[in-house]
């Protein structure tokens, strides 16, 4: 090959490179431009505007720190902090475990498999504001279907549930529950890439039922129940359809959740850099629990790789 021979399909090679690197730019511009926007573009702006007093109508009025230095101090901040923490750290515990147990049961080859799987996942595609809907009916304190249910044991008069503090978030924690089919499919999914050879080699060895789940089942299953937990833990710090549709926060702000709080200070008092505070010190709560989640992970997520050694 002569050198112009190779100059020219050196050259083709670059044309053909450059082509190739301006279409995957315009391929994900329009993510990029979203993201620039849409995401980080309305963080830094929210996070500009917890340092301002501020309508976003009448006024701007700096305040520096003063938006964060007020939250400790704010009883019903506190409140709807500690509401919560309790909707889940009860719900992720519920929730992981419901899930997994009802993805073993439909890996155990039952008849009807399809249609199990169809009927756990659909709800969790159905509207928040319906379920919630559907929810207040169920938990009628006069014509409920749970109170009815709770009354052939003896159980008269039943928990007011929405209409009481004392049950108005476990109605929320339960009410969480409906939702479960997503994670369970994760869960199928992840039980069925185990290795059967795996179970086989174990029943060589003499081992039963209970001995495969917790020695071979769990442990490989751990990464998907990280997995799982992360995403459960973010959610259910954001938790806002619920309460607001089912409860508006009481009664007595029982359900009073931060989402919740931050949604009245902005949207119903107008306190848009109050509120911004309010949005950055969730951020940090949910930062702060997701990386204990991921420090703790090198103790109990397992993978096959260290299972077979």
């Amino acid at each position: 090959m002569t050198t112009r021979e190779s100059t020219t399909r050196s050259t083709r090679m670059s044309r053909y490179r450059r082509a190739e690197m301006i279409a995957g730019y315009l391929c994900i511009a329009p993510w990029f431009l979203t993201f620039t926007v849409l995401t980080a573009g309305a963080m830094l702006f929210g996070l500009a505007l917890a340092f301002f007093e501020t309508d976003l109508l009448s006024e701007f009025r700096f305040v520096a720190f003063r938006n964060f230095a007020s939250l400790p101090g704010d009883k019903l901040f506190v409140k709807s902090m500690i509401n919560t923490a309790y909707y889940t750290f009860t719900t992720v515990p519920l929730s992981t475990v419901s899930a997994f147990l009802i993805a073993l049961a439909l890996n155990q080859g039952v008849w009807g498999q399809g249609i199990f799987r169809t009927i756990y996942y659909l709800p969790s595609v159905v509207s928040g504001v319906a379920v919630s809907i559907i929810w207040i009916w169920l938990f009628s304190p006069n014509n409920g279907i749970i109170n009815a249910f709770l009354s052939v044991f003896g159980v008269s008069p039943g928990p007011r549930w929405f209409y009481s503090p004392e049950w108005a978030m476990p109605g929320l924690i339960i009410m969480s529950l409906w939702g479960v089919g997503g994670a369970m499919l994760i869960y199928l999914a992840g039980l069925q890439g185990i290795p059967k050879e795996m179970y086989e080699a174990a029943r060589m060895d003499g081992a039963g039922s209970l001995r495969c789940l917790l020695s071979i089942t769990v442990p490989l299953m751990t990464p998907t129940i990280f997995f799982n937990v992360i995403m459960n833990i973010i959610g259910s710090f954001q938790v806002f359809t619920s309460a607001f549709i089912a409860t508006n926060g009481g009664p007595n702000n029982a359900t009073l959740t931060m989402v919740l709080y931050l949604y009245r200070k902005s949207f119903q008092q107008f306190r848009f850099g109050y509120a911004s505070s309010i949005s950055w010190a969730l951020l940090l709560i949910i930062l702060v629990f997701t990386a204990l989640v991921f420090r703790s992970s090198s103790v109990w997520v397992y993978y096959e790789s260290e299972l077979r050694k």
